[in-house]
C-alpha cells in the first residue's frame, strides 16, 4: 500500500467530527486513539496537546504517529506524541481518572498530587492547561452534575444534596445559586407547569416577595404593597400554579429579610432561569463581598468580555432573585450607582447596610 492509499484509508476509519471535536477540546482521553498533523508547519501532535489550535483545513487526522510521518510529518516537540503518554497528560489524566471515582468525597490538592505524581502547584497549572480548568472546578462540576440527577429523581431536595456527594445542605445550596436553574424553555413558556409557592414579610426597605418551586427561589420582589408585588410576579409567570405558601417557605423568607436588613448572607438555593452569558454575570456578582462595590465594566472584563458591559449592565436586570444575586453591588465607572430593577433608592441603602456593617480590612 503506497502513502497515498494508506492516508485515504486512515481517513476513512477515523471518525473526522469526533477527532476535531476532541482536538479542540484537548481531550486526554483522546489521546492515543490518533494523532492531527498540521500542513501549515509540517508538524503532527497528539489531542491534547495545548499548542494553538489551527484552522480546520490544514489539519489532517492518522491513527499513528508512523502513518503521520511516512506522509512528511514530524513529532511536536511539546506534546511529545511519540511516546505512549507524556509524562505530564499521563498525571493530568491520572488525577481525572481519581476525580472521577470520588467524585462523592472531598479530595484535597495535596491527595490529588499525590496520586498524579506531581507537585501541587505543578498539577494545578498543568492540569488548567491541558483540560481548561482546575482541579477544583472539574471536581465542582462533576458534582454539581450529579446533583442535578439527585434532584431530578428525588422530590427531597436536602437528601439528593447529600446523595451528589456535598458535606453539607450549605454546600449543595451554593452550588445550586451557580450551577442549577429552570430551562429558558420554561420561562419562555410563562412558567407553564410550574408550581410556585410565595411568601412576604416586611423589611427595611418596605415589603419583600419571596416565590420558590420545588427547586428554590425564583423571584425576590420589593416593594410598597403586598397586592403589587403579587401581581408583578404573576405578570411574570403568567402560566404557573401560583399560591400563597404556609411556614414551610418561611426559612426561605427569613434568609432573604437577613440579608436584607445586612445580618449575614443568604445561602437559600435559587432555580433561576437564565443563558450562559447571564449566569456567567450573576456567577461574578455572587463573588463580590458584601460592602463591596464593582463596575459594570470590571464585571465585563473579569468574565473575559471587556467590551460587553452593556450587555454585563441587561443581565444584571434581567435578574428576577434580588439581593441573593447581587446586582446592587455593581455601580458605573464614574461612580453613580447606576439603575435598579427595584429603585435607586433601595439601591443605596442596600449598600449603605452592607458597607456599615462590613468588616474592616486590616491593612
Amino acid at each position: 500500500m503506497n502513502a497515498a492509499t494508506s492516508m485515504v484509508a486512515t481517513m476513512q476509519q477515523i471518525d473526522q467530527g469526533a477527532a476535531w471535536a476532541a482536538m479542540e477540546k484537548r481531550d486526554t482521553n483522546a489521546d492515543g486513539s490518533f494523532v492531527y498533523a498540521v500542513a501549515s508547519t509540517g508538524i503532527y501532535c497528539r489531542p491534547s496537546c495545548p499548542s494553538r489550535r489551527p484552522s480546520r483545513r490544514h489539519v489532517q487526522f492518522f491513527a499513528t504517529c508512523g502513518e503521520a510521518e511516512r506522509a512528511g510529518y514530524r513529532a511536536c516537540l511539546r506534546c511529545v506524541p511519540t511516546q505512549a503518554d507524556a509524562p505530564p497528560v499521563a498525571a493530568v489524566k491520572r488525577a481525572r481518572e481519581y476525580l472521577d471515582a470520588h467524585s462523592g468525597e472531598a479530595v484535597t490538592l495535596a491527595q490529588l498530587a499525590e496520586r498524579a505524581g506531581l507537585s501541587p502547584f505543578h498539577l494545578q497549572r498543568t492540569f488548567k492547561r491541558l483540560v481548561g480548568v482546575t482541579p477544583r472546578e472539574y471536581a465542582d462540576a462533576i458534582r454539581a452534575d450529579q446533583l442535578k440527577n439527585h434532584l431530578r429523581r428525588s422530590s427531597n431536595v436536602t437528601a439528593a444534596i447529600f446523595e451528589a456527594g456535598y458535606g453539607s445542605s450549605r454546600g449543595g445550596y451554593q452550588a445550586s445559586a451557580t450551577r442549577l436553574g429552570m430551562t429558558p424553555g420554561t420561562y419562555r413558556r410563562g412558567g407553564q407547569g410550574m408550581r410556585i409557592r410565595y411568601g412576604t414579610a416586611r423589611t427595611d426597605l418596605g415589603r419583600v416577595l419571596v416565590g420558590a418551586t420545588e427547586r428554590g427561589v425564583c423571584a425576590v420582589m420589593l416593594g410598597d404593597e403586598e397586592a403589587e408585588l403579587e401581581q408583578k410576579l404573576r405578570k411574570e409567570y403568567p402560566q404557573a400554579e401560583i399560591a400563597r405558601a404556609g411556614k414551610d417557605l418561611a426559612a426561605f423568607v427569613d434568609g432573604v429579610v437577613r440579608q436584607i436588613n445586612g445580618s449575614e448572607s443568604s445561602t437559600v438555593p435559587l432555580d433561576a432561569p437564565g443563558s450562559r452569558f447571564q449566569w456567567k454575570v450573576w456567577k461574578a456578582l455572587l463573588q463580590i463581598p458584601s460592602g463591596a462595590t464593582r463596575t459594570y465594566g470590571q464585571i465585563a472584563a473579569g468574565i473575559g468580555a471587556p467590551k460587553a458591559t452593556r450587555a454585563v449592565a441587561r443581565a444584571c436586570a434581567q435578574n428576577r432573585v434580588a439581593v441573593l444575586i447581587p446586582c446592587h453591588r455593581v455601580i458605573r465607572s464614574n461612580g453613580e450607582l447606576g439603575g435598579y430593577r427595584w429603585g435607586p433608592d433601595r439601591k443605596r441603602r442596600l449598600l449603605k447596610v452592607e458597607q456599615s456593617k462590613a468588616t474592616p480590612r486590616a491593612e
